[in-house]
């Protein structure tokens, strides 16, 4: 996750799955497989038409086309209300959970009221939201949300039944966590 987009090159990520998943290769099982994408909704549609066990993560980072627009641009091209309605398919077709990703940036997407609006964005659909700490990148438009912040948004979230997690922070304080080292390589 965070540099370059699977269902973009969705052939070749089906292929490779195929061969991961065959007893013959890796022998690694479907459900142990995760699935990243941005939200290209035409293909996530297809995706869910295989009806392969793999684990669709989907990254979100808000529940509003204006914020989700400013932190991820292709939500101009796949509006969330697009989004969330091939995502309603994809779980009526393969009775799988999809995992929500939600980087949460200070000021910007983490407070009271974003917690609900996910909520309610989120109801009755069978999901999960996997909470990430956004990483300090240096001239970066985004920080690191405060401890006190995530934990309110994630008990927020579980509290209205959305089950929600944060994600375990790793490699950010040597600056090698997901976008820190390409940052550092585009210099």
């Amino acid at each position: 996750m965070g540099i370059g987009e699977p269902l973009d090159n969705f052939d070749y990520v089906m292929k490779a799955i195929e061969i991961i998943n065959n007893p013959k290769a890796l022998n690694i099982g479907a459900r142990h497989i995760s699935i990243s994408t941005s939200g290209l909704v035409p293909r996530i549609y297809e995706l869910a038409d295989k009806k392969m066990q793999c684990t669709l993560s989907v990254s979100l980072h808000s529940s509003n086309n204006k914020k989700r627009s400013e932190m991820m641009p292709v939500n101009n091209a796949y509006p969330i209300e697009e989004l969330i309605k091939a995502c309603k398919y994809y779980i009526k077709v393969t009775n799988k959970r999809i995992s929500f990703e939600y980087a949460l940036a200070k000021d910007n997407n983490d407070n009271l009221d974003d917690a609900k609006e996910l909520a309610k964005l989120l109801k009755g659909m069978l999901a999960h939201v996997n909470l990430i700490p956004i990483n300090k990148i240096e001239d970066g438009a985004y920080t690191k949300s405060s401890n006190e912040n995530i934990i309110k948004f994630r008990d927020y979230l579980n509290d209205a039944g959305i089950v929600a997690t944060i994600r375990r922070e790793l490699g950010s304080d040597i600056d090698a966590a997901c976008g820190q080292l390409r940052r550092q390589n585009l210099k």
